[in-house]
């Protein structure tokens, strides 16, 4: 689909030039992006469609913070010797902000994007030609389909891959279509509505210690909070009722981190007993695999170090490289381009949001569509 970027040394006026000859636009591939995603910083930062939900998380995190150090750590201050309320307000603050640093990792990340094909593959390098079969081929003459499904070897083990209709790939093992964003995911293990974005294969880890490090800030809030109506029993000789009404924040954040550390709590030892076997929330979910039988599964020790102790995966997808878009042709054809873009051609991309990247109207979509689903015309429908 991409061809390596060339390296050039031409200036605006040579790109814009060879631009006009080839009847294109010279844009950056985030830019024409067909997925639902959102892009800022110039692609540097990849949402999912539903980032609103990322505000919602944010006020959900921060407020009930807030509220423990405007009201519970102050009344904490002078309840313990040499101003160690100071440090349990501080500790609140600084996991605090590690976790929202960790909830916008998870949520600005690519999970794991598959690049998609300009075209079907060709069936000639999908199917076995020394065994011919409407299968593969359909009929003479109607239009050459793929199988929906082929087999391929994971430690050993055949794992069946899916064909992907609106990507035109074969899905890599472990990989799905998700619904929301219309991407396939490497390791797709689930759309989160809590952060707005898939959880794959770059972003798990910040996922898992975004999930568990939010139940250990919400466990410090209610111990804390008990500690504080402790206090307030001592010095005024009063019953636990008595003492909420006299901290009622103490009171309102003991329920809300109850509820929270239940919620997050369960969620935690779900994704640990995934990690343990090597298994995604998708794969869990339909897949059910025995110990034996999951070709993933390399051990809990190695499982873990999967994880935690190697570098994110490298991006498939340079979302800031540059792209032609031949806009006379029906069936848009993409390639790297170096040099720079200018104004005018930006202007050319109607009804297009340049900083969210989202496409309003695209010319030709209608008949792309009806081109790809005359080509896949004996391939079921790929598994959203």
């Amino acid at each position: 689909m991409y061809s390596p970027p060339p390296s050039s040394t031409s200036t605006r006026c040579d790109s814009k030039e060879r631009m006009n000859n080839t009847n294109g636009s010279q844009l950056r591939l985030y830019q024409i992006w067909q997925g639902r995603n959102r892009f800022y910083l110039g692609g540097r930062l990849v949402f999912g469609p539903d980032i609103r939900a990322l505000f919602l998380t944010l006020f959900l995190i921060l407020f009930p913070v807030a509220l423990f150090c405007a009201f519970v750590s102050r009344e904490l201050i002078n309840a313990f010797p040499h101003r160690f309320g100071y440090l349990i307000m501080a500790i609140s603050l600084l996991f605090s902000v590690f976790i929202v640093v960790l909830l916008l990792l998870t949520s600005g990340t690519n999970p794991g994007i598959v690049p998609r094909n300009a075209h079907p593959p060709d069936a000639d390098d999908e199917c076995d030609t020394s065994s011919i079969s409407t299968s593969c081929l359909g009929s003479q003459t109607g239009p050459i389909s793929l199988p929906p499904m082929k087999n391929v070897t994971v430690n050993g083990i055949v794992v069946k891959v899916k064909y992907c209709k609106t990507c035109m790939l074969y899905r890599p093992p472990r990989c799905s279509h998700c619904s929301i964003c219309d991407n396939c995911i490497e390791r797709f293990d689930h759309h989160c509505p809590w952060v707005g974005q898939c959880i794959g294969k770059r972003n798990y880890r910040y996922f898992f210690m975004f999930v568990s490090s939010t139940n250990l800030l919400s466990l410090y809030v209610f111990a804390f909070c008990w500690v504080n109506i402790k206090k307030i029993m001592d010095a005024h000789h009063c019953n636990i009722w008595s003492a909420f009404f006299k901290s009622p924040a103490s009171g309102i954040l003991i329920m809300y981190t109850f509820v929270v550390s239940w919620f997050l709590g369960g969620l935690t030892a779900f994704h640990l007993y995934l990690l343990i076997t090597n298994q995604t929330t998708y794969e869990n979910y339909r897949y059910r695999y025995e110990r034996k039988m999951n070709p993933f599964n390399l051990g809990c020790a190695r499982n873990f170090k999967e994880i935690f102790c190697t570098g994110v995966p490298s991006s498939r997808i340079d979302f800031r490289a540059h792209v032609k878009v031949d806009r006379s042709l029906s069936f848009n054809t993409l390639s790297y381009l170096g040099g720079a873009t200018t104004n005018s051609d930006m202007h050319k991309m109607k009804n297009f949001d340049e900083e969210v990247g989202r496409r309003q109207d695209v010319d030709g979509c209608k008949e792309t569509d009806s081109r790809i689903k005359t080509i896949g015309g004996g391939v079921d429908r790929c598994e959203k």
